[in-house]
């Protein structure tokens, strides 16, 4: 039983699974196509949400101050430690699957199956995060045009208790219409948003990256429209004139900023998530997962540090930071189009996890460990369809009903675990399979793989005990879903001749 647990599916077993597919995945995407959905995962909700939380600290001013751009940068640097396991595993297990697969390889089949189940997390429940704050500008977009939707059609139930109509001291909840006498609260915008960006994933891997470098190209310029504006209202003085003022709460405060601004990060793994859908993924998956994470990390901190030179960081703590930096300063016009551009770089966020998760699915089900359908491919646009419909519906459901710091925290911890065992793993595969080429190799693997692994786990320790709870009542979900149905169903727990790639 136990052996059975963590039997390992080689990359020969993988690569035979793949042949043995009547339909395949199509091979289109390029390094700068893996490079954009790396940017489109990445610049979003961090960037145009959290920057103001991290800053200011909540009501309390325990956030990082000004230095939070050193927060950033520390943030990126340990992401960027990760990103090396994540690139020569990538390079040397081109397969669709990312943490899974390599999990797979490195560890055995429950352990993957535990990665498989943190990646819904990470994906599907980061979406649901990410589309209650694209509801959140898009309803402020809204009214910038002088339209207004009621808040129990833009807000989820727990949200409408303490929250009031706009413009009104009417809490949400009592203006609500109510269903066999229960009050009907739904983020509708949510809702909608994820429903057509399954329909553009379901359509094609090619289209769904058009659509994504015409967003990340259009975030880029509003990202570079608030840098060449915000420059000129810079006042050193808010920077402060010693550490004390740059770093208002000392290095904790600027590691408490680093562990609430990682969600930022989050994304870039998911280029590994398109390897079977990659031209030439030996050199451009690792291309495109480092290129990404560079790009965005110099962006980051750039704009944290014009947005605290604006401003005093103190008054930071709103929903739309950047936007309310402009308007300080009298940029009205220019903090309409942020919020415009906020949009636009939510759904390109929301477009490259709809990818990914999918995609994790059809690994699973080819090994056996989901029902088969989760592994067909469309015969016209050869994408995961079902897989991508099932989440779609699953994501846009719930995201009409949840709120969104949950969401946020429950998707931190579930890739902080993908990066611990991708960080280890890829340091076990060099003892136990050194012979296999790997195009992209990380020098000084054993620095590297440690320091990552550590610093994930630093963050993730730092989670709210109720994260860790909530994330263990999941564990056990999958866990039982596992030995119910994945362990008997798997692949490798048939007869050796009925196992691709393995004799006996």
């Amino acid at each position: 039983m136990l052996k059975a647990l963590f039997r390992k599916k080689s990359l020969a077993q993988h690569l035979a699974s793949i042949e043995s597919q009547p339909d395949k995945l199509s091979k289109k995407l390029t390094w700068l196509d893996l490079t954009a959905l790396g940017i489109g995962a990445i610049i979003g909700t961090g960037i145009f949400v959290l920057t103001g939380t991290a800053a200011a600290g909540g009501a309390s001013h325990t956030g990082a101050g000004p230095a939070l751009t050193l927060s950033f940068i520390i943030t990126g640097l340990a992401c960027a430690l990760a990103a090396f396991c994540y690139a020569e595993f990538a390079s040397m297990m081109p397969i669709s699957g990312s943490a899974y697969t390599y999990s797979y390889a490195a560890f055995g089949e429950v352990i993957a199956w535990i990665m498989g189940w943190c990646l819904v997390l990470e994906y599907a429940i980061g979406n649901i995060a990410v589309a209650v704050g694209w509801s959140g500008y898009f309803v402020d977009l809204l009214r910038g045009f002088n339209l207004h939707l009621p808040g129990w059609m833009v807000t989820d139930y727990v949200t409408a208790m303490t929250r009031f109509e706009y413009g009104t001291t009417t809490p949400i909840i009592q203006t609500a219409p109510h269903l066999f006498g229960i009050p009907v609260v739904i983020n509708f915008p949510a809702v909608l948003i994820n429903l057509l960006v399954t329909v553009i994933l379901v359509y094609g891997i090619k289209e769904s990256s058009r659509v994504n470098i015409f967003f990340v190209i259009l975030k880029l310029a509003m990202v570079f429209l608030f840098i060449f504006v915000g420059l000129a209202y810079v006042k050193p003085e808010h920077w402060g004139h010693d550490w004390n003022t740059f770093a208002p709460n000392g290095f904790s405060g600027v590691m408490t900023g680093a562990a609430l601004i990682f969600f930022a990060y989050i994304g870039f793994d998911a280029i590994s998530t398109a390897a079977e859908e990659t031209v030439n993924p030996g050199k451009d998956l690792p291309r495109g997962i480092i290129a990404s994470l560079i790009v965005v990390t110099i962006l980051y901190a750039v704009v944290t540090a014009i947005l605290t030179g604006m401003v005093d960081y103190r008054t930071l703590n709103v929903p739309e930071p950047v936007s309310f930096a402009l308007r300080s300063v009298g940029e009205n016009t220019v903090a309409g189009i942020i919020s415009a551009g906020a949009v636009i770089s939510m759904t390109s966020v929301l477009i490259v996890f709809g990818l990914g998760q999918p995609r994790i699915f059809y690994a699973m089900s080819r090994d056996g460990l989901l029902p088969k359908s989760m592994g067909k491919i469309h015969h016209k646009h050869k994408t995961p369809y079902i897989a991508t419909i099932v989440t779609g519906v699953f994501v846009a459901f719930f995201s009409g009903f949840v709120d969104i710091g949950q969401a946020a925290e429950l998707t931190n911890i579930g890739t902080l675990i993908a990066f611990i065992l991708v960080s280890i793993g890829v340091l076990v595969k060099r003892y136990t399979d050194p012979d296999l080429p790997r195009p992209f190799r990380i020098r000084g693997i054993h620095f590297i793989s440690i320091a990552s692994a550590l610093g994930s786990g630093y963050i993730a320790w730092s989670l709210p005990s109720i994260t860790w709870k909530m994330f263990w009542i999941w564990l056990m979900i999958g866990l039982a879903f596992y030995f119910f149905y994945g362990f008997r169903k798997s692949r490798l727990a048939g007869k050796p001749d009925d196992i691709p790639g393995k004799t006996s």
